[in-house]
C-alpha cells in the first residue's frame, strides 16, 4: 500500500485494516465478529472493511468454511503493519506487567508468558509527569521533592528539565540543577512533589554531555570460547565482530553499567560479561572533558550574572 493510499483512508478505516493485518500476521486468522466486537461497528461495515482489505491484499487471506474465519495464506506479506517482532513482544510484557490491559491490544489470544528481572516500582504520578512536560515545553524551572541516593539531603530542590531518558528499566529527566549549577539525571519515580515555577535562564544547549555523542565499540569478550564469541556476535548482529553504538555522553554510563563494561575482564567469568567495550578509556575521558566544559560555562554565566 502506498503512502498516498494511507492518507486517503479515514483514520477509523485505516485502524481496522491494520487490525485485520495484525490478526492475520500474529494470530493466523480472524472473522467478521472480531472486527464488530472490537470496534463496535455494524456487520455491514465490517464486511466492507474486509472487502477493502481483500482488494488491496488479496493474496494474504482465504476464507476457511470449517473455521468460519479468514486465515493467513502461505503467500502472506504484511500490508498495513510492519513485521516487527519487538512490538508484539513489548505488548506481551506490558500486559503481563499490568502496564496495559489486554483489551488495549489487538490480541485475540496470547501465549503463556512470564516476565522476570523487572521488579515493579512505584508508578510515576500523572500530575508530576504533567508538570515535567509543562516545564520542558515552557523552558521553566520546577520545584520538586526528591529522594536522592547520591547523599544529598532529601527535600525540595529546583530543577529545569529538558529531556527524558530511559535506561536500566527506569525513566529519568535530564535537568539543570539550580542547587549544583550543572546538568543531572533525576529518577521520575523518586519525585514526591512538583510545582511549576517561572522561566529558567539556563539554556539546555549548555548541557554538552547530552548534546555530544560518542561511538561505543563493543566486541564479544575475547576470553569466551570462539563458538560462544560467534553466538554473541550473531545475537547483536555484529559486523566484523564489532557492534558500534552511537550514544549520548551523558547516557553512556548507563549502558556501561548495565553490561558491566567498566569491570576488568578477568574479574568475572566471561559468560557474565559477554561484551567488552574496546574504547572504554576514550569514552570515559571524553565524558570528563565535555562535562568540565559544560560546568565551566555554567559557572562563568553565573559569575557574569552576579557581577551585573
Amino acid at each position: 500500500m502506498t503512502e498516498a493510499g494511507d492518507r486517503n483512508l479515514r483514520w477509523g478505516v485505516s485502524k481496522r485494516l491494520e487490525f485485520i493485518d495484525f490478526r492475520l500476521f500474529w494470530q493466523g486468522a480472524f472473522n467478521r465478529k472480531d472486527i464488530v466486537d472490537f470496534f463496535g461497528i455494524s456487520e455491514q461495515q465490517a464486511s466492507s472493511d474486509i472487502a477493502l482489505y481483500q482488494s488491496r491484499a488479496e493474496k494474504n487471506l482465504t476464507y476457511d468454511r470449517s473455521q468460519k474465519s479468514y486465515v493467513r495464506t502461505a503467500d502472506y506479506s504484511p500490508e498495513f503493519v510492519g513485521p516487527y517482532s519487538d512490538r508484539y513482544l513489548l505488548q506481551l510484557m506490558a500486559v503481563q506487567r499490568g502496564w496495559m490491559s489486554e483489551g488495549d491490544t489487538w490480541f485475540s489470544e496470547k501465549p503463556p508468558v512470564e516476565v522476570v528481572g523487572s521488579l515493579k516500582r512505584r508508578a510515576t504520578s500523572p500530575a508530576h509527569l504533567l508538570h515535567v512536560l509543562d516545564a520542558i515545553k515552557q523552558n521553566a524551572e520546577l520545584e520538586v521533592g526528591y529522594a536522592s541516593l547520591t547523599g544529598s539531603i532529601p527535600g525540595l530542590r529546583v530543577i529545569a528539565p529538558h529531556s527524558f531518558l530511559f535506561a536500566g528499566g527506569r525513566w529519568y529527566i535530564r535537568s539543570w540543577s539550580k542547587e549544583h549549577n550543572d546538568f543531572r539525571d533525576y529518577n521520575l519515580n523518586r519525585i514526591t512533589s512538583a510545582t511549576l515555577l517561572g522561566k529558567c535562564n539556563v539554556n539546555s544547549t549548555m548541557d554538552l554531555e547530552w548534546h555530544h555523542t560518542i561511538e561505543l565499540v563493543l566486541v564479544p569478550n575475547p576470553l569466551l570460547e570462539e563458538a560462544k564469541q560467534g553466538a554473541v556476535a550473531a545475537e547483536y548482529e555484529m559486523n566484523g565482530n564489532e557492534l558500534r553504538v552511537s550514544c549520548r555522553l551523558s547516557a553512556a554510563f548507563y549502558l556501561i553499567n548495565e553490561h558491566s563494561l567498566d569491570v576488568p575482564s578477568k574479574a568475572v567469568k566471561p559468560e557474565k560479561q559477554q561484551l567488552v567495550l574496546k574504547n572504554l578509556n576514550e569514552v570515559v575521558q571524553a565524558r570528563e572533558v565535555v562535562r568540565k566544559l559544560s560546568v565551566d560555562a555554567l559557572r562563568k554565566m553565573k559569575e557574569a550574572k552576579f557581577e551585573s
